[in-house]
């Protein structure tokens, strides 16, 4: 009977320690199991996460260092002859002056083209075309617009401007040949804004009694302008630094006053930095021209990003008053 009772209870006695190793033991999910898919999606996420932080820091170190390099050689030449003299001594000399001014010229010029042309077709594009295969096409062929060279916008500007319509060699064909350069830019920009206004909004303000243009004027553009406002500054910044363009329609390798005319040549900053890098008098007197005319041109595009940035924040602090 002893022998029995023993041999019953030790199988009970063994079932209690086997269950508390497993329970103190780790429960590791399956592979295979939702748990274990879930831990290897974090785990995925985590290292996707790392190598992005390491990328971005990596492009940030290289923005710095970019800078860095062009403020050490370019900051000791910045004065106030150098911002407001025309250069002399076969550009050895002197200031940077009429370059910054074409520079200006050419930007404003084409804002001038590209700013009207592109807000209205992007409101078109959004609110008045129908969603048809014409539309698309005409979408697609904008964005490849976007991605074409800017070299081609450049021979194109001189086949069309410089000589078919005879305009030369003047600020009236670079602007055109930049404002069709930063058009797709500035039609994108002003769809996409226009697209993210919920149609709720328009649907509002035409039961009031509002026509649809005026509910595109007073209602959908001002809601819009914030990031259109944006696009537009930004397609400045852009047109600021094009050198293949303005090389075939306008500018100029030593133009030391001031163009009187639209149909005058001028000099522009990217190009003469261009020049004096390159194919200079005395390229190695004109390194540090070089440095601070890159530094001056940086130092512009910066302002304009500045600018797109506050402009933005201004007509969002506005719509939010409203």
């Amino acid at each position: 009977m002893t022998d029995n009772t023993t041999s019953n209870i030790s199988p009970s006695a063994g079932s209690p320690s086997g269950s508390s190793g497993t329970a103190s033991g780790k429960n590791v999910p399956s592979p295979a199991s939702p748990a274990g898919y879930s831990v290897r999606k974090r785990r995925a996420q985590k290292t996707a996460f790392t190598i992005f932080r390491i990328l971005s820091l990596f492009i940030v170190l290289v923005l710095f260092a970019i800078l860095g390099f062009i403020i050490y050689k370019g900051a000791g030449v910045i004065s106030w002859d150098f911002l407001t003299k025309a250069p002399f001594d076969g550009m050895t000399s002197g200031g940077i002056f009429p370059a910054i001014v074409g520079t200006l010229l050419l930007m404003l010029g084409s804002a001038i083209v590209a700013f009207p042309i592109g807000i209205m077709s992007g409101v078109y594009m959004n609110e008045y075309a129908s969603k048809g295969w014409v539309v698309k096409f005409i979408r697609l062929m904008t964005n490849n617009l976007s991605g074409v060279p800017s070299i081609v916008f450049g021979l194109f500007g001189m086949a069309l401007f410089v000589k078919y319509l005879g305009f030369g060699d003047s600020i009236l064909a670079g602007s055109l040949t930049l404002g069709l350069l930063s058009l797709p830019l500035v039609i994108r920009t002003t769809e996409e804004a226009l697209k993210d206004i919920p149609d709720g909004i328009r649907e509002g303000s035409l039961a009031l009694g509002a026509t649809k243009l005026q509910t595109i004027w007073k209602v959908v553009l001002p809601m819009g302008m914030p990031r259109i406002i944006t696009g537009l500054i930004l397609s400045l910044g852009r047109v600021s630094g094009e050198t293949a363009p303005i090389l075939f329609t306008c500018a100029a390798y030593f133009f030391p006053q001031l163009p009187t005319s639209i149909f005058d040549q001028c000099m522009a900053l990217p190009y003469h930095l261009y020049v004096i890098s390159t194919s200079g008098t005395d390229i190695e007197a004109q390194q540090p021209i070089a440095y601070g005319t890159a530094l001056v041109l940086i130092i512009i595009v910066l302002i304009i990003n500045l600018l797109a940035g506050l402009m933005r924040k201004h007509f969002e602090k506005r719509l939010k008053i409203k």
